[in-house]
């Protein structure tokens, strides 16, 4: 029983025309789709669609990993309407790069995009997860979920005379002033 199962994954940037001062373009991931030929997000894009302002590209392939760890995550997901595949965004830092943003992560745990969201340096979107890759996570969850018991924590008792941290009344107060 494998611990890790992987589907390849191609992302489908759009690039469109921006009506803002210091940007001419923003991206944004648009769709993903499983069986997407291998190759690397910095090698050579392939043109899908245009339009007026906007130019859809595959971006590159990159590989769907689910864990066994994660399962809950992936129930979460599974459970919205519709599920969703984040796909994470990384400005290229290459000279000579062909775009300024190149795929970097997909993932179906909306708690590994919500790490990503964190950290504000990378564009994070949510595209609608393909029937294929639905079923793909919902054999992966079947297979290797088990549900964790919820055990609610009981406090200890604070007894300060245990700690140490037992404050003495001073001599101003009416105590001894002994301590």
């Amino acid at each position: 029983m494998a611990i890790e199962e992987t589907l390849p994954l191609g992302v489908v940037l759009e690039r469109r025309e921006s009506a803002h001062p210091w940007q001419d373009y923003s991206w944004r991931p648009v769709a993903v789709f499983p069986g997407a030929p291998a190759c690397e997000p910095r090698e050579a894009w392939t043109l899908l669609s245009q339009g007026e302002g906007w130019d859809q590209y595959h971006g590159g392939t990159l590989t769907l990993s689910l864990f066994r760890k994660e399962t809950e995550a992936y129930k979460v997901n599974l459970s919205q309407t519709p599920p969703r595949i984040f796909v994470v965004l990384r400005g290229d830092e290459e000279p000579d790069a062909m775009h300024e943003m190149v795929p970097f992560l997909v993932t179906a745990s909306p708690y590994e995009a919500q790490d990503y969201l964190d950290s504000g340096e990378e564009i994070v979107e949510a595209v609608p997860m393909p029937a294929d890759v639905i079923a793909f996570v919902e054999n992966y969850v079947a297979q290797h979920h088990v549900d964790e018991p919820f055990y609610k924590r009981k406090r200890k008792r604070y007894d300060p005379n245990e700690t140490g941290f037992v404050r003495k009344p001073s001599a101003a107060a009416g105590g001894t002033g002994e301590g």
